[in-house]
C-alpha cells in the first residue's frame, strides 16, 4: 500500500484552526469596539461641558432614554445581521399600542385580552413582512416601505373611525391596567436614582439576542443568510425560515415597546414612531452592524442605543438648542462606520 505526498511549493502550509490568536486581535475583530470608544467620547464630552450630566439622578434618565431605543434596536441589528431592513418598525410600536387600547376598551375586556390580541396581531404583521419578502423576493427596503405606509394610514384611520379623535380613549379603570402597568411601566428607585422597567427589559433582550448568535444553530443561520443567501442555502440553511424568525423577532420587540408606550401614558397617539425606525438602525449601524448583512452584534446595538441615550440627554443637560441632537446623531454615525471599517481592515491585514 503507498500513499502520494501532497505537492511541495516550498511554502509551509498550516491549518487555520491551529493558529493563535492573541487577546488583542479577538478584541479588534469585535463588531462593537468601534462603538464602545465611541460611547466613551460621548461620555467624556458630555461630563465636561454639562455639569449634570455626572448626577446620579441623570443616569436613570440616560438609561431609560437608550432602553427605548434599545429594545428595539436589538432585533434591528440581528435583522441587519442577516441583511435585511425593516423600515415599518417605528409604526409597528404605535400600532401595537393601538390595538391593546382599543380592543380593551371597545370590547369592554380586561386588559390583558387587548394584549394578548396586540401580540397576536403584531406578530402577523412581522410574519407578513417575511412572507412577502421571501415569496415575491423584492428589496425588503419596498416591502417594509409599504407597510410602513399603510400601517402609518391604518393607525390614523381606525383611530379616528373607531375612537372619533386621533388618540385613544383612556383604559386606567379597567380590570388588568395595575398588573400590565407594573410589568410594562413600572419603576423603581435605587439610592435615590429612579429606574424604569424598560431598562432591564432592554437588557435581557440584549443577553438572549447575544446567547442566540453566539451559542445557537439559529445564530450560525442567521450570519450565514447576511453573508450570502445563496451559500447558505446550498449548505442546508433554511433561509426563508430564518428571515421570517427575525421579522417575528422584531415584531416582538414592537409589541413590548407598544405596550410601555400604552401603559405609561394611558392613551396613544395614533401619529406617534414615524421616523423611529432610523433612530434604530442608526444604532445598529453605530454599534458595528453592516449595511450590507452578516457582521455584527447585539452588544453593539445596545452600545449605539446608550450614545443615543446620552448624547440626547447630554444635549439638554448642556442647556443647548435640542435641534443640535440630530447633527451629533448624524456625525456619530459617521464616525462609528469609518472607525469600524477603519479596525476592519486592520484586523484582516494582521491576519
Amino acid at each position: 500500500m503507498s500513499s502520494t505526498a501532497p505537492p511541495s511549493d516550498g511554502v509551509d502550509h498550516v491549518d487555520e484552526r491551529l493558529i493563535r490568536t492573541t487577546p488583542l486581535k479577538k478584541l479588534l475583530a469585535r463588531p462593537e469596539l468601534g462603538s464602545v470608544v465611541g460611547a466613551i467620547a460621548v461620555f467624556v464630552f458630555f461630563a465636561v461641558v454639562a455639569d449634570s450630566f455626572l448626577k446620579p439622578s441623570s443616569l436613570g434618565t440616560v438609561l431609560y432614554a437608550a432602553s427605548t431605543i434599545g429594545i428595539m434596536a436589538v432585533p434591528v441589528a440581528l435583522l441587519m445581521i442577516g441583511g435585511e431592513f425593516d423600515l415599518s418598525a417605528g409604526v409597528l410600536v404605535t400600532s401595537s399600542a393601538l390595538v391593546s387600547s382599543m380592543f380593551s376598551y371597545q370590547m369592554t375586556a380586561n386588559v390583558w385580552v387587548g394584549v394578548g390580541v396586540s401580540l397576536l396581531v403584531t406578530l402577523a404583521i412581522g410574519v407578513f413582512n417575511g412572507f412577502m419578502l421571501t415569496r415575491t423576493k423584492l428589496p425588503s427596503f419596498i416591502i417594509t416601505l409599504g407597510t410602513f405606509l399603510m400601517l402609518t394610514g391604518l393607525n390614523l384611520g381606525l383611530t379616528k373611525l373607531i375612537s372619533g379623535t386621533v388618540s385613544t380613549k383612556s383604559i386606567s379603570d379597567m380590570e388588568g391596567f395595575p398588573s400590565a402597568r407594573k410589568l410594562f411601566a413600572s419603576e423603581w428607585t435605587i439610592g435615590g436614582v429612579e429606574f424604569k422597567v424598560t431598562i432591564l427589559w432592554w437588557l435581557g433582550l440584549v443577553a438572549l439576542a447575544t446567547w442566540i448568535l453566539l451559542r445557537t444553530r439559529f445564530g450560525n443561520w442567521i450570519f450565514a443568510v447576511g453573508g450570502g443567501a445563496d451559500a447558505a442555502r446550498a449548505v442546508g440553511v433554511p433561509v426563508y425560515r430564518t428571515k421570517i424568525g427575525l421579522y417575528m423577532g422584531v415584531a416582538f420587540c414592537a409589541w413590548i415597546s407598544g405596550q410601555h408606550l400604552l401603559f405609561s401614558f394611558d392613551v396613544v397617539q395614533s401619529g406617534e414612531g414615524v421616523g423611529n425606525e432610523l433612530i434604530y438602525i442608526i444604532a445598529a449601524v453605530i454599534g458595528g452592524c453592516l449595511i450590507t448583512g452578516g457582521y455584527g452584534s447585539a452588544i453593539g446595538s445596545a452600545v449605539g442605543a446608550l450614545i443615543f441615550g446620552m448624547t440626547s440627554k447630554g444635549i439638554v443637560y448642556a442647556e443647548w438648542n435640542p435641534d443640535w441632537f440630530k447633527f451629533f446623531l448624524g456625525a456619530m454615525l459617521l464616525l462609528a462606520t469609518l472607525l469600524n471599517a477603519w479596525i476592519r481592515k486592520r484586523v484582516e491585514a494582521t491576519k
